[in-house]
């Protein structure tokens, strides 16, 4: 893990940053469906690169680590709310992936107690976004007519049932790591 803040992977994150609000006007101002599933699925791929591309060109940074999972999150909670905006998911779907975002940031203060400010992702939570940034494409192609949109429908919310479940299961999973970390690592002394 390096210092440096200028790599391949960490400039991978910021263009999905910066896909963010392209992929939320694409949804819900002119409803180009087909250029927001291109937007998302370049996300998907830029996500899955960038911690292939950190690790096999050495180039893992602290500012990757916290830039990814952010990266991430913006995108899953831009991509819910366009989703839910367009009635293409229910009203619970849209509340209970941000409520998990929610439950995580509250461990936040107790990590910092410990001296940490993260904890490292892990493969469950990457296979959670995975199934999410699978599911949220299939069912904005499901909101058309045809067999394809029937069946990326049905496709489309199997892999977000299980992207929404993996995703839960995994913050919780993060609670026992917190938990265990305050268990075993003494408190650090607050800074002045």
């Amino acid at each position: 893990m390096t210092d440096r803040i200028v790599t391949i992977p960490n400039l991978l994150s910021v263009i999905r940053l910066l896909l963010v609000p392209v992929f939320l006007w694409l949804v819900l101002g002119p409803e180009k469906d087909e250029l927001a599933l291109l937007v998302l699925m370049f996300a998907g791929v830029t996500d899955y690169l960038d911690g292939k591309l950190a690790r096999r060109l050495n180039q893992t940074s602290t500012v990757g680590a916290i830039l990814d999972p952010v990266a991430d999150r913006l995108f899953i909670l831009a991509v819910v709310y366009g989703l839910w905006m367009r009635e293409i998911i229910p009203w619970w779907v849209a509340v209970i992936l941000p409520l998990r975002d929610v439950f995580l940031f509250s461990l936040v203060p107790f990590l910092r107690t410990r001296g940490y400010s993260s904890l490292p992702v892990h493969f469950l939570g990457k296979a959670a976004t995975a199934g999410l940034l699978y599911a949220f494409p299939l069912l904005l192609l499901g909101d058309g007519d045809g067999t394809v949109a029937d069946l990326a429908d049905v496709f489309g919310w199997a892999f977000a049932i299980w992207g929404v479940g993996l995703y839960w299961w995994g913050g919780v999973l993060y609670a026992f790591q917190v938990r265990r970390l305050m268990a075993t690592t003494p408190r650090v002394a607050a800074r002045s």
